[in-house]
């Protein structure tokens, strides 16, 4: 339990590798709030399952396309929970495409959502981290490897995360606060499914030759929200079965 007493915020939740993480957190101890848009049933599901590892859980509706939504959502969970000590910005949305077929709506929602989004919501978080506080963006690999041109406005938007992420640990790390980044590789999600329409192309660029599970992502946010990485900020865990090996 290396994360008995904590209290953290997960964005994007209700599935895939937030609801992986969010279940991961609290298996080491932490009460949990979690953010979804649209999927209020499986949302449930997943407070049920925090409950059900003896945790407390709250889901909170928030579009993470809107800033003032995504900046009420950390109060509520820090409100909801009595405090706040780990932010996992994981919320993201993939739209494919080149660039003369993307519209302009397309390109404002890829910002939105995986750029100005963990921006907004970690500025939010300020008032509320305190020493031993965690921020930890979930990225892609994509900020380092671009296999085709259809994702590389998806790609863009990930790569953002790395300077940010550096930017910002140089600013809260005097307060005893980390900030990293966690790329996935190809993970088995209703997002991006093995036996999907990418999935032999994206296999075929690992090392190891498979996808990867959600709990592979959640078991590297674990360690990046524990004690044992306190000496760690600024950094980028990638977890992608070799991909950019």
């Amino acid at each position: 339990m290396i994360l008995k007493g904590k209290k953290a915020l997960v964005t994007g939740a209700s599935r895939g590798i937030g609801a992986a993480i969010a279940k991961g957190l609290a298996a080491e101890g932490a009460d949990v709030a979690i953010t979804y848009e649209k999927s209020a049933d499986r949302a449930a599901e997943v407070v049920r399952e925090i409950e059900a590892l003896g945790r407390r859980a709250v889901a909170i509706k928030a579009d993470s396309a809107d800033a003032a939504a995504v900046q009420a959502s950390v109060d509520k969970a820090a409100a909801e929970l009595g405090g706040l000590d780990i932010l996992v910005n994981n919320a993201g949305i993939l739209r494919v495409g080149d660039l003369k077929d993307l519209s302009l709506a397309d390109i404002d929602a890829i910002l939105d959502v995986n750029v100005r989004s963990p921006i907004v919501a970690s500025k939010a978080a300020l008032a509320h981290l305190g020493k031993g506080g965690r921020i930890i963006h979930i990225g892609s690999l994509f900020a380092e490897r671009v296999p085709a041109s259809v994702v590389g406005v998806y790609a863009g938007s990930k790569s953002a995360l790395v300077a940010f992420t550096k930017g910002l640990a140089r600013e809260l790390g005097p307060k005893g606060i980390t900030v990293n980044l966690l790329q996935p590789g190809s993970i088995d999600t209703d997002m991006n499914p093995a036996h999907g329409p990418f999935g032999g192309v994206l296999k075929e660029i690992t090392a190891v030759g498979s996808y990867g599970k959600v709990d592979d992502i959640a078991n590297g946010v674990v360690f990046l929200a524990g004690d044992k990485a306190q000496y760690i900020t600024g950094s980028t865990l990638t977890i992608d079965g070799g991909a950019i090996a």
